[in-house]
């Protein structure tokens, strides 16, 4: 007979906490999804953030009630007008930019000044939001500056040959030429044992054909103009290779602290050789400036205004990564160029012929399926893995 003496005792079933379930998925990554480095353009798009989105609002990573992790874009689309306002501030900042520097560089045609006092701006205003606490500061090292030395030494190159091309040539023909930066991307990566499916290789054609078909019908044509966009695009696609290698130990480090950071020691690369290449030549030519100028203050406000939105646009440009996939970032500057292209076009009225227009619609349509191709070679990759 079983008595109730050989029943072994009773143990009540632990129930564990949430917090304590180890999650199949991060907050912040689609399903089945690894976070993903992110990539920009200094001058069109962010600097490289190895960290992902980690320092996103607490609501757009919660869980919702099933236990399943939110997805990026559901968040993202649950602002759409906050999201509007972030985009159209991305291009209406991007645009004001491209049409003030233009205007300085016409009077002033001297870029490494320029490009250095952009750099002074953005650290100055930097400065002010770490010290007046609206953004937070990030906690650095020495080991964080000599990490940063690669990288801030090529986003230098790649703001200054910007910068000269800008001086040179239409607005619009430094854009179309800085669309091609994906075929340096894809060439460069390859050097560093990074290689693209057969489908990417393929989607930079068009950008080869549209830029070739460009540069043989651009009336401003200038040689050092070209050869400052193309520079450019080495400089921006060498510094994002360089930041995912060096920079991928300082996860603590959000976007716009790091690009705050790589503005400073770019000031600091580029003024002294600034002074060395043309500075016997800023007295006179700041003196030719003011008197071209109807009156000194609009040249000075030209100046200033450049300085103002070149890192406003660049901090716009974090704060939309922030709130979309880098699919949609990808379209968004895609489209952007296409509106700067436009505007400057409008402002400035430079003639532009038939075949030039083509040619540079096809090279920034190749942007987008340059874009679209590596998405999709990232999701391969995701339905293999899982």
């Amino acid at each position: 007979m079983l008595s109730l003496h050989s029943l072994p005792p009773f143990s009540p079933p632990i129930h564990r906490p949430a917090r304590f379930q180890s999650p199949a998925r991060l907050p912040n990554s689609n399903p089945g999804e690894p976070i993903q480095p992110r990539s920009v353009e200094p001058e069109d798009d962010p600097v490289e953030n190895p960290e992902g989105n980690e320092d996103e609002d607490d609501d757009d990573r919660d869980d919702d009630d099933s236990g399943e992790p939110k997805a990026v874009e559901s968040s993202a689309s649950g602002s759409k007008p906050q999201l509007a306002l972030v985009f159209g501030l991305w291009y209406f900042q991007n645009v004001i930019f491209n049409i003030y520097n233009k205007k300085a560089l016409n009077l002033f045609p001297y870029p490494w000044l320029l490009a250095s006092f952009q750099l002074f701006v953005g650290s100055l205003w930097m400065a002010f939001l770490w010290i007046a606490r609206i953004q937070p500061y990030p906690r650095v090292n020495k080991k964080f500056f000599l990490a940063l030395l690669v990288p801030a030494l090529f986003h230098t190159i790649g703001h200054i040959s910007a910068c000269v091309s800008f001086s040179k040539v239409a607005v619009s023909f430094t854009h179309v030429i800085k669309a091609s930066e994906p075929v340096f991307s894809v060439i460069f990566s390859a050097f560093f044992g990074q290689h693209y499916p057969i489908h990417v290789w393929f989607s930079v054609l068009p950008i080869v054909f549209g830029c070739s078909l460009a540069v043989i019908t651009e009336v401003t044509f200038n040689a050092q103009g070209l050869w400052g966009a193309l520079i450019s695009n080495v400089g921006f696609v060498l510094r994002n290779i360089y930041s995912k290698q060096s920079l991928y130990n300082f996860k603590h480090i959000n976007g716009l602290n790091l690009y705050g950071w790589i503005s400073i020691m770019s000031l600091v690369y580029l003024f002294p050789v600034a002074v060395l290449v043309e500075g016997k030549q800023w007295v006179g030519g700041f003196q030719r400036a003011v008197e071209l100028s109807s009156s000194p203050w609009r040249f000075y406000s030209w100046v200033l205004l450049s300085g103002v939105f070149y890192h406003l646009y660049n901090q716009s440009s974090y704060q939309a990564l922030d709130k979309i996939s880098p699919l949609t970032f990808s379209v968004g500057n895609t489209m952007k160029r296409v509106v700067v292209i436009v505007a400057s076009l409008i402002v400035f009225r430079n003639p532009i012929r038939p075949l030039n227009a083509l040619g540079s619609a096809i090279a920034v349509f190749g942007t987008f399926l340059y874009s679209q191709a590596t998405t999709m070679g990232k999701n391969k990759k995701i339905e293999k893995a899982s």
